[in-house]
């Protein structure tokens, strides 16, 4: 039974890891086509915001694998998971609100892409503390 429980995790990680590159490819892509376009003046006004949002569309790809992935894992996993990311929510809310109080006394303004690379951060870091507690 446990050979098989392996298997199946396998299969699941390689799954995840075929859906997870798939909309990396089509997100990178889309990037690219969307900044070559506004690069050469090739986008109207009007279309301009529906062009800059048009990553997007793989980038909810991205939700729909994770939220897929989850629903394969273990309830041990899930646990790990979950945890791992109320840290990251709760420390990326920390850090961004500290960070606004401190751009209104002069600090320089950072864009919102750095939101998610603080909390992919804080993600793996809860996830070292949260493997070790169960691992």
């Amino acid at each position: 039974m446990q050979g098989k429980v392996m298997l199946t995790d396998m299969k699941a990680k390689k799954r995840y890891l075929a859906e997870f590159s798939l909309c990396l490819g089509m997100y990178a892509l889309t990037v690219f086509l969307v900044m070559s376009l506004f690069d050469h003046g090739a986008v109207g006004a009007s279309w301009q915001p529906v062009m800059a949002l048009l990553p997007m569309v793989p980038g909810a790809g991205f939700c729909w694998v994770i939220l897929r992935q989850f629903g394969r894992m273990d309830e041990l996993q899930r646990r790990i998971q979950f945890e791992a990311l109320a840290f990251a929510f709760a420390g990326t809310a920390l850090l961004t609100f500290s960070y606004g109080f401190l751009e209104t006394v002069g600090f320089a303004k950072i864009s919102m892409f750095s939101v998610w690379g603080i909390m992919a951060v804080l993600w793996c870091v809860g996830m070292i503390v949260a493997k070790r507690r169960y691992g």
